[in-house]
């Protein structure tokens, strides 16, 4: 059986790829950052309510210093992230704004390398440079 990160990983895929396309529907006609704002928003409420569910409420006052900072900065990162793409998307074929996109596997091992100390082992690095390709002949009309 996979370990469950690889289940979620692959459902975390999933639902990205779902993102594109209907984030590719729904722009049609609207604003881009007005999109991404509605989205933001209904992502926010959606977890709160999932937090609240969980029972996980109750652990926010435990989020101090360093890691709330870097959960901030998570955040806006995403949502800088979310801003390009829905642009991105504005005039960009789906399948190839999503193939770029997905470009950020190879950022975080470049990220990973040097600011988590991670190492690169051979596949890493062989992976790294297919899904580059990849992701250029994706997107290249």
């Amino acid at each position: 059986m996979f370990p469950a990160w690889v289940i979620y990983a692959l459902l975390s895929a999933i639902f990205a790829a779902l993102v594109a396309v209907a984030a590719k529907i729904g722009i049609n006609g609207v604003d881009t950052t007005l999109a991404t704002t509605v989205r933001a928003i209904i992502m926010a409420v959606f977890l709160t309510l999932t937090s609240a569910a969980l029972g996980k409420s109750q652990f926010i006052n435990q989020i101090h210093g360093k890691a709330f900072t870097f959960i901030v900065l998570s955040g806006i990162a995403g949502a800088l992230s979310w801003l390009c793409y829905f642009l991105a998307l504005r005039s960009g074929p789906a399948s190839g704004v999503a193939a770029l996109d997905r470009l950020s596997v190879v950022f975080v091992l470049i990220l990973a390398l040097l600011v988590l100390g991670e190492h690169l082992t051979w596949k890493s690095g062989v992976g790294a440079i297919l899904l580059t390709a990849g992701a250029i002949l994706m997107a290249w009309r």
